[in-house]
């Protein structure tokens, strides 16, 4: 999941903005500071849930939190955590020494799911066109074709250099082209049968434009808050009423799961946001 951030601009894009809107309204605390919740924010948003560990003074009282990486993070089956760490080695952790922040799954309690999960198909479809594309551009854009000649007077000289030329050609994509010539085959003496005309056809922008729908839907993003451009001239509306919308719906109720670890943390250093 961390590995298909860099698949598509809005996928990567849309989780960090929610963090961003979850910080905007962070009133960071002795508790815990703006960075520890920023990077706790973002696992949230990616892995469906988000790791503290508890920092206790002399008398056992949690004095702070720290944010621990939820990638490298795992559940003990006897209870308690481990963080898997370079060259094999572990840290483990008591289960009160760790306060974790997950979003619910109905199908297990150990770890959190994120809910963009059933976009990740039409996240790897808009990644795979775009790698068509680009690697159909890197070839020449003209490359992956039948050279067909049917000349009985086509020399073996000519041949060998138009079959040269062609070859020269080829790019680094996955495109090929083929030279075929067949004395006395028809018609025609040369004809070039493109295998797949991409470019002229407006397969690339159907299937962005509905894999990107499918990635925003996924994701719960308003399409005026994930940097889509508006097809009309009206656009989306009052992007203010509809960032206050968005924050209400979606965003304050995700405060809400984070405002737990207030259970372990001392009163006088528990986390809020602004209403």
């Amino acid at each position: 999941m961390a590995k298909l951030l860099r698949a598509n601009a809005h996928h990567g894009a849309i989780p960090k903005f929610k963090r961003n809107l979850l910080l905007r309204d962070f009133i960071p605390s002795l508790g815990l500071g703006t960075g520890d919740m920023g990077r706790a924010a973002l696992d949230y948003m990616v892995f469906g849930e988000a790791y503290f560990l508890n920092k206790d003074n002399f008398l056992g009282e949690v004095l702070e939190l720290q944010q621990l990486p939820a990638i490298n993070m795992r559940v003990k089956v006897d209870g308690g955590f481990v963080m898997l760490l370079p060259k094999g080695q572990e840290i483990e952790f008591e289960a009160d020494e760790i306060t974790h922040v997950m979003d619910y799954d109905v199908e297990q309690n150990i770890y959190g799911v994120p809910d963009y999960l059933g976009g990740l198909q039409a996240l790897l479809l808009n990644e795979a066109a775009t790698l068509f594309r680009r690697r159909y551009y890197s070839n020449g854009a003209h490359a992956g074709y039948i050279f067909y000649t049917n000349d009985p007077d086509l020399t073996e000289e000519d041949e060998e250099q138009l079959r040269a030329q062609i070859s020269a050609s080829k790019g680094v994509g996955n495109f090929r082209s083929m030279f075929v010539n067949i004395p006395n085959g028809g018609e025609k003496a040369i004809q070039i049968i493109p295998v797949g005309d991409f470019q002229a056809k407006d397969e690339l922008e159907k299937v962005k434009n509905i894999t990107r729908n499918d990635i925003i839907a996924a994701w719960r993003m308003n399409p005026a808050l994930a940097g889509i451009i508006p097809e009309n001239t009206g656009g989306f509306g009052d992007i203010e009423k509809i960032d206050k919308v968005y924050t209400n719906n979606e965003m304050r109720p995700i405060y809400r799961v984070f405002e737990q670890v207030n259970q372990v943390l001392r009163q006088d250093r528990h986390i809020a946001f602004r209403e």
